[in-house]
């Protein structure tokens, strides 16, 4: 299996994982237009193609914070009900055309109640489009499992609440928990009682951190919070020299903590130089638990295809590393043991048998 062989209709047909994707960086241009016209919200560009290449554009100014400005014209359209069902129906089914068959998606609820919705009404619309998606997905013959991460926002004061849906609507979809938002200045510690919360009701989370921060963030998530996961993780790089280990990067490696990470995503937030130079495949040679994901699929114009590809071109990925990152995802993915093994070896595995 190598990589000349694996050519982007290859990579398109393979089944994929991906367990870092924000609901609200990934609606369809065709939708976010129509949907801020029903409102009255002015966009950059109305024009479909001229807005999608809008938002490529402005996340590529290397910025955090301007990368996650972009949301205001999404956010403004998820604020009701009907918006919320759509995106999150449209979610799952583009999902299902990139050859995703396990996915987690998440959002921060407390972003959507600015037109009069309460939090759990938020997070029942957003899981009756997930629903209503999967249903049709499967009807077509491409069935794939969504679960939702609900995200607090680290530089507000409702993480803890958030928290608490996570708990309430464990068995209605929601499969865990993240901090998301501005990571410079917000350490996770600051909402350790949330993550106390979760522990003690046996909720998994995952925590942004390695982003926009270095060391102490990924410290802080793992030794302090209890994270499962990192979202990110790209400054871990920070703890090796060559191919030796600081005490961190160990622990994290040893103990198979999942890093999320999202190429296309940290080229254009500045973490990192090129897709060819980027940590995931030094990290993925060390032996860390690596996952490939799309982070935001709208802001980065990107897909899961996409990044394998990019992977495949210019970092000399095989179909082999695509194998490994998919069943990596799978493994730490927040459903039960069993719901896991079973994608990896009736649905993955077999998947990667029949294309090649």
């Amino acid at each position: 299996m190598n990589a000349t062989r694996v050519d982007a209709d290859v990579i398109r047909r393979l089944p994929k994982a991906v367990l870092h994707d924000h609901l609200d960086g990934g609606l369809r241009p065709a939708t976010l237009v129509e949907l801020a016209a029903d409102i009255g919200h002015p966009l950059p560009a109305t024009d479909p193609d001229e807005l999608a290449a809008w938002y490529v554009e402005a996340a590529n100014s290397g910025d955090l914070v301007r990368y996650i400005a972009t949301f205001e014209h999404t956010l403004a359209v998820l604020q009701t009900k009907e918006g919320l069902r759509r995106v999150a129906e449209e979610y799952v089914l583009d999902l299902a055309a990139d050859g995703v068959v396990y996915g987690e998606v998440r959002y921060a609820p407390e972003l959507n109640v600015k037109g009069g919705l309460t939090l759990d009404e938020v997070v029942a619309s957003v899981q009756e489009g997930l629903a209503a998606g999967m249903a049709k997905a499967a009807a077509a013959g491409t069935p794939v499992r969504v679960g939702t991460l609900l995200c607090g926002m680290r530089m507000f004061d409702r993480v803890g609440e958030a928290a608490d849906l996570a708990v309430a609507y464990r068995d209605a979809g929601v499969v865990g928990f993240d901090i998301a938002g501005a990571e410079d200045g917000f350490p996770p510690a600051d909402h350790l009682a949330a993550f106390e919360h979760l522990r003690r009701e046996s909720v998994p989370f995952t925590i942004h951190a390695g982003e926009a921060h270095g060391l102490p963030s990924i410290h802080q998530a793992i030794q302090v919070c209890g994270a499962q996961r990192i979202g990110h993780g790209v400054r871990i790089t920070e703890d090796i020299v060559g191919d030796k280990l600081g005490r961190l990067a160990s622990w994290v490696r040893d103990r198979r903590i999942a890093l999320e990470m999202c190429p296309t995503s940290n080229l254009q937030t500045g973490c990192a130089t090129s897709i060819a130079e980027h940590p995931i495949t030094a990290l993925k040679e060390l032996g860390f638990r690596v996952t490939l994901n799309t982070d935001n699929r709208l802001v980065s114009g990107t897909t899961m295809t996409r990044e394998m590809s990019l992977l495949v071109e210019e970092a000399g990925w095989t179909a082999e590393d695509l194998r490994t990152v998919t069943v990596n995802a799978l493994k730490s993915a927040f459903i039960p043991f069993d719901e896991r093994n079973a994608l990896i070896e009736d649905v993955v595995l077999p998947g990667y048998a029949s294309v090649l």
